[in-house]
């Protein structure tokens, strides 16, 4: 099995996480199953909670889709928790496509009655309670709380020992107290960075004994699961009605003189 873990990072921006991130998908990956890990290399991959700027770094990571099922990948995994181009991707590709909001909140809905996110800092909190809504999950959902990291690259050297990561966990830990004081039965941490920080620190619980889903692992143990489920039902677990249905082959032609050859590599011209 290959899975393709498109991160939205440019990995030499961000210290010890690419090797931590490489660690935990290594770890946590069955037997047999293949990940390769792509950062943000064309522009970007910095300041992705700014929407114009996950905009920007989007069009690399649906040129990725294409080129992942051009390879014979049998799943991509959006490793960012915005999700940014997952409907697009789903259109574009017919091997699943998960990513790491959505898969999060899905699980977290069988580990308790409701869930909640610790978003990084304000900016980024409207753009992950959308996906809330879009995955039409608001009645499980109590709230999100912040930490206060304006500068995503902060993160960084969280990654070592000593006062900054104890800062990091720090915020995490008094906006989780926020939220199970709320009522909330499960945590989710809203960026990748920031869960592969708390794995690799060794926290897995709130203060009060709240389970943190860990998303990156959630979200490769998902995209196992899909691409089984995948064989098992006779590659149709991608829907091709209506939402991600991509142009008929009648159009293809067409839209390939105008957008390019490489466009809807699934797509056999009549």
């Amino acid at each position: 099995m290959k899975l393709w873990y498109q991160s939205m990072t440019r990995q030499a921006a961000w210290g010890g996480y690419p090797a931590v991130l490489k660690g935990i998908l290594d770890r946590v990956k069955d037997e047999g199953t293949e990940i390769h890990v792509a950062g943000i290399t064309d522009i970007g991959g910095v300041g992705d909670q700014f929407r114009y700027l996950e905009y920007l770094e989007t069009g690399e990571v649906l040129r990725n889709v294409a080129s992942a099922v051009k390879e014979g990948y049998d799943a991509f995994l959006i490793g960012n928790i915005a999700d940014p181009g997952i409907r697009e991707a789903r259109e574009i590709a017919n091997i699943p496509v998960l990513g790491l909001c959505e898969s999060a909140m899905h699980v977290a809905c069988t580990m308790g009655a409701n869930f909640s996110f610790v978003t990084i800092n304000e900016k980024f909190t409207p753009r992950v309670v959308e996906n809330v809504d879009r995955a039409g999950l608001r009645s499980r959902f109590v709230g999100a709380s912040r930490m206060n990291v304006e500068r995503l690259t902060d993160l960084a050297p969280g990654f070592e020992p000593g006062p900054i990561q104890d800062e990091l966990v720090g915020q995490f830990n008094l906006a989780a107290k926020k939220n199970t004081d709320a009522g909330a039965e499960v945590v989710i941490a809203a960026g990748g960075v920031v869960m592969a920080l708390l794995a690799h620190a060794g926290i897995h619980e709130t203060s009060d004994g709240v389970p943190i889903l860990n998303g990156i692992v959630n979200l490769v143990k998902q995209g196992e699961a899909a691409v089984k489920l995948d064989r098992l039902m006779g590659g149709r677990f991608v829907s091709k009605k209506c939402v991600y249905a991509p142009p008929p082959p009648s159009l293809i032609e067409t839209f390939r003189e105008h957008y390019g050859a490489d466009i809807y590599p699934t797509v056999k011209a009549p």
